[in-house]
């Protein structure tokens, strides 16, 4: 089967099932209405969905070895400014981030692949997972047993982004691509009083900022400038009037790494640094993790490989970029970090339109992408499987 052809054959389809999802916005892990729609959409194909986690994952072929195909699915809470006629009409849910066409490319990719299962020399494993954004669904998806029955040998993921004209792809095949991300709220508590009277209070707010200025010296002093590190602050709040000190303040940030070693010493630092600063000052912090999600690295072989798949697609337009490292962070680092794994961008831009950026209200994806991204599956994913067993 020519993949491109046949996807292109399929487009009508595969931009139904992208708008109705980009209508249909869901976030965080429990999305019925999505997950169903993919349920549903698979059963037409004759392939039998499996609820895994909150996602859905289903299998085409029979026997040997096994690849995974990874779409994330979920949504951003905020609104959508893109002026699309298919906008999500909540004001509170939008597909900013493009997960609305990895899964629709998944779908076709899958419809696909089982036209042709008969001559698949092992089997293909869909992951359609809920909650990237929250990096909650790739880690319970794993909990669940997506990488078991059957095993998986290695795994493939796309992601679109609003840059460059479709066609192209961004990838890195010898070091981290993107950073880790280990969220965390510090609760800082201390004793509150009038604000003519801080003798009789242990201040929070004081507290809280000398804890920030103090996280700020770790990436500076402590890690290798020649390494990537980013501790970032993003929300301080404490207090409920200006002549009331407050019983308790809040900081909730994110350490961002390429390497463990890195990732490992920033995290134990933030909670010693939090916890000594808030004892000097008489008053206590507890620590939560919001996420934990290790740097995502592609394996140079098995990406050396698809990228020669790809390179034999007859697509129009084909270019790539190499060498791609992002601070930002994706949970599918927690199937790279257990199976040889390859992950790309590819590009979903218009051609002479300004690229927009990803999670921005206004951003709009080119739809024209998704027959690529769907050959680009299937296509690799088949011919992973044919030469792995020769």
């Amino acid at each position: 089967m020519d993949f491109f052809e046949r996807a292109k054959e399929l487009q009508p389809e595969t931009i139904a099932n992208r708008r109705y999802l980009h209508t249909n916005a869901e976030t965080g892990l429990n999305m019925p209405k999505t997950q169903k729609y993919v349920m549903d959409r698979l059963s037409e194909y004759g392939i039998e969905p499996h609820i895994c986690g909150h996602g859905v994952t289903a299998t085409i072929g029979h026997g040997g070895r096994v690849i995974l195909l990874r779409a994330d699915m979920d949504a951003l809470p905020m609104p959508e400014e893109s002026g699309l006629d298919f906008a999500c009409p909540t004001g509170t849910k939008a597909h900013t981030c493009g997960h609305d066409l990895h899964a629709a490319m998944l779908l076709t990719a899958a419809r696909m692949l089982k036209e042709c299962e008969d001559e698949l020399e092992g089997t293909v494993k869909l992951m359609f997972q809920t909650a990237e954004e929250t990096f909650e669904g790739a880690k319970e998806m794993v909990a669940d047993g997506i990488l078991e029955n059957p095993k998986v040998d290695a795994s493939l993921s796309y992601h679109v982004g609003p840059g460059g004209p479709p066609g192209g792809y961004f990838y890195n095949n010898d070091s981290a691509m993107m950073a880790s991300c280990d969220g965390f709220r510090i609760t800082v508590r201390g004793r509150g009083a009038h604000g003519a009277y801080p003798h009789f209070s242990v201040d929070p707010l004081n507290i809280a900022v000398h804890i920030h200025t103090a996280l700020q010296e770790l990436v500076s002093r402590e890690c290798d400038p020649a390494e990537s590190s980013i501790l970032t602050v993003g929300r301080l709040e404490g207090g409920t009037a200006f002549n009331i000190i407050p019983d308790t303040a809040v900081l909730e940030g994110s350490i961002r790494t390429v390497s463990c070693e890195t990732r490992d010493l920033l995290v134990s630092r933030m909670q010693e640094v939090a916890k000594l600063t808030a004892e000097t000052f008489r008053g206590e912090a507890e620590i939560e993790m919001l996420s934990e999600v290790p740097p995502l690295n592609c394996d140079t072989e098995f990406t050396n490989e698809i990228l020669e798949y790809m390179s034999q697609l007859s697509t129009p337009n084909k270019y790539s970029v190499p060498d791609i490292k992002s601070g930002g962070s994706d949970d599918y680092a927690e199937i790279s970090s257990r199976v040889p794994s390859a992950y790309m961008f590819l590009a979903a831009g218009f051609p002479g339109e300004e690229p927009g950026t990803s999670h921005s209200p206004k951003v709009r994806f080119n739809e024209e992408v998704m027959p690529f991204g769907a050959a680009c599956y299937a296509y690799c994913s088949s011919e992973w499987l044919r030469n792995i067993n020769h």
